[in-house]
């Protein structure tokens, strides 16, 4: 039988296959690769955890978003609501104010125009105290009291 260089090769490759089995480096290879694939399986594990976690923050920021949205909504119209209502109360007393003026503005030329008919009548009653003052210091003789009435009526008059 001849022995080449492969039949060395073949034969220490099977020592060596065998050492390894006889010292158990299958055992801790088989462990060490069982470890990984553990290792492997919680890191996935953990990180579908982290992926759902992030998933309801997303959600859970989301719908705060929302409600934030919705409650500014309500908060302007709610504005809206009282800008309106206190323009219209302004509008109220301002109609309100000019009303009164008004009133007391017409008040004032009421009250003008009744002391002026009262200061008319009061001079035109002096008019005719004074004509009927001076008739009966002339006296009633020979006189024409009509006319002479008339006369001093015309010039207190003018």
């Amino acid at each position: 039988m001849h022995f080449d260089a492969e039949v060395f090769v073949a034969i220490g490759f099977g020592i060596f296959v065998f050492l390894l089995l006889y010292v158990g480096a299958h055992k801790k290879l088989g462990a060490a690769l069982d470890s990984r694939v553990i290792r492997i399986k919680s890191e996935l594990a953990e990180a579908e955890r982290l992926r759902s976690e992030a998933e309801s923050l997303l959600a859970s920021f989301e719908k705060k978003r929302e409600e934030a949205e919705e409650e500014a909504k309500a908060i302007v119209a709610q504005a809206k609501s009282e800008a309106d209502l206190l323009a219209t109360e302004a509008r109220q007393r301002l109609e309100d104010y000019i009303t009164r003026r008004t009133k007391q503005v017409e008040d004032k030329i009421a009250q003008a125009e009744a002391q002026a008919a009262a200061e008319v009548r009061a001079s035109a009653a002096d008019a005719a105290v004074k004509v009927a003052e001076a008739v009966l210091r002339k006296g009633v003789a020979g006189t024409d009291f009509v006319s002479a009435g008339i006369a001093d009526v015309k010039s207190l008059a003018h």
